[in-house]
């Protein structure tokens, strides 16, 4: 089905019912990343209860739980710059929500296209099609995905998690788990292939990610940093 010819009202992936989301974890609230499901660009990260995805799965709406509104929020209902859900899909601990949808405009409220506006880059061009390798979507996409889903993991602290293990151990052990993983990183890219490569950098990326949430810190402010430099 093409995301144009999308029916409602949706059903989570995994043959999963709202019922199944773990919203106890975190009071009630669970993060819900939205990407853009042509370009898979992070658009946003908003909040839901059980009312939000009910209502966003029933109307094809982008719907979270404001705090500051006191209640169910649906994006664009002022402004017209609606998010038009495709799919919502549910992690592996069920406590976070990746909804891929169609923007009718610009998703923040400065008028840029992502809130993420510090971690796009320079991304003209977005809107006129999907992600290709090589283009300048073809990365960076999932990281701010990933620092979302880390951060949410520090708030919640869930039983099970490895996540969790590594805030409750600390900043030294996070930071000694950086150091291993960037030897190992250093060593594939000298005496290993590339897929070997690329496992390592990936885990040495996600490990880099926790230390800087256990510093209160996120791969935006790095960013910021690398933008100072360049310019």
């Amino acid at each position: 089905m093409s995301t144009e010819e999308t029916a409602y009202p949706l059903a989570l992936g995994g043959d999963l019912q709202v019922a199944d989301v773990d919203f106890a974890k975190a009071g009630g609230l669970v993060p819900g990343v939205v990407q853009d499901a042509r370009t898979a660009e992070v658009l946003m990260v908003g909040f839901l209860d059980a009312d939000a995805l009910g209502t966003t799965l029933r109307t094809g709406l982008a719907t979270f739980r404001s705090r500051s509104r006191g209640g169910l929020w649906t994006k664009g209902e002022t402004s017209g710059h609606t998010l038009r859900v495709v799919s919502v899909d549910v992690d592996c601990d069920r406590d976070t929500l990746l909804i891929h949808a169609l923007p009718a405009g610009p998703t923040c409220h400065t008028g840029d296209t992502t809130c993420f506006d510090a971690a796009r880059g320079d991304r003209r061009g977005a809107a006129e099609g999907p992600v290709g390798a090589g283009s300048a979507h073809g990365t960076g996409t999932f990281l701010p995905v990933l620092d979302a889903v880390v951060a949410d993991r520090r708030a919640a602290l869930p039983e099970g998690s490895y996540t969790t293990r590594l805030f409750t151990d600390g900043v030294r052990r996070i930071a000694q788990k950086v150091g291993e993983e960037g030897v190992e990183t250093a060593l594939a890219g000298v005496v290993q292939d590339d897929e070997a490569l690329l496992g390592e950098s990936a885990d040495l990326l996600y490990h880099l990610i926790v230390l800087l949430r256990a510093r209160d810190l996120s791969l935006a402010d790095v960013e910021d940093v690398l933008r100072r430099r360049h310019g």
